[in-house]
C-alpha cells in the first residue's frame, strides 16, 4: 500500500495571491495573512504576485488568467461575501466558489480557497486574526500543501 501526503513547502513556487477589493477591510487582513504564511514557508517575496480584482465575481476569471499564463505553481484566492438583505449573497459567493473550483481542475493547478462567506461582518473579521484564526493564512498553507502533493505524485508517475 501506497500512502501520499504533502507539506506545505514553498521554496521555489511562484504564487499568485488574487485578492477582492470588496470588503477591502476584511480582504486585506486576507491577504496579509497569506503572504505570512507563504514567505514563513519558503516563498520568496519577489516569487509572490497579488492581484486586486473589484470583486468576489471577478475572482474566477482573474485566477484562469494567472493560471492561464503558466507563470504561477499555486494560486490562492481571497474575499469576503457579506450576506445582505438580498438574495445577491447566494449568486455571488455560489459562483465564485464554482468558478474559482472550476479554473483549478481545468489548469489542475492548487487554489487555495479563501473566499469568506459569512452572515455577518463580526464572523468575517473573526476569520481574519480573530478567534477563527486568519483563512488566508489557512488557504496559503492548503495551496502549497496541495502542491507538493502533486509534485510527489507526479515523482511517483515518473517512476
Amino acid at each position: 500500500m501506497a500512502e501520499f501526503a504533502g507539506t506545505p513547502t514553498g521554496r521555489g513556487a511562484h504564487v499568485g495571491v488574487v485578492a477582492s477589493r470588496f470588503n477591502e477591510t476584511i480582504t486585506r487582513r486576507l491577504v496579509d495573512g497569506a503572504l505570512d504564511a507563504l514567505v514563513r514557508h519558503g516563498v520568496a517575496l519577489d516569487d509572490i504576485d497579488v492581484v486586486w480584482v473589484p470583486g468576489a465575481w471577478e475572482l474566477p476569471v482573474a485566477a484562469r488568467r494567472l493560471l492561464g499564463s503558466g507563470r504561477y505553481d499555486v494560486l490562492v484566492a481571497l474575499g469576503a461575501v457579506i450576506r445582505g438583505d438580498t438574495p445577491h449573497f447566494d449568486y455571488v459567493a455560489g459562483e465564485a466558489s464554482r468558478g474559482i473550483a472550476q479554473a483549478s481542475e481545468e489548469y489542475e493547478t492548487p487554489i487555495g480557497f479563501g473566499l469568506l462567506t459569512c452572515d455577518t461582518m463580526e464572523q468575517a473579521e473573526a476569520r481574519t486574526g480573530g478567534a477563527h484564526g486568519n483563512k488566508g493564512w489557512d488557504a496559503a498553507l492548503a495551496a502549497l500543501e496541495m502542491s507538493d502533493l502533486f509534485e510527489r505524485l507526479d515523482a511517483t508517475d515518473a517512476e
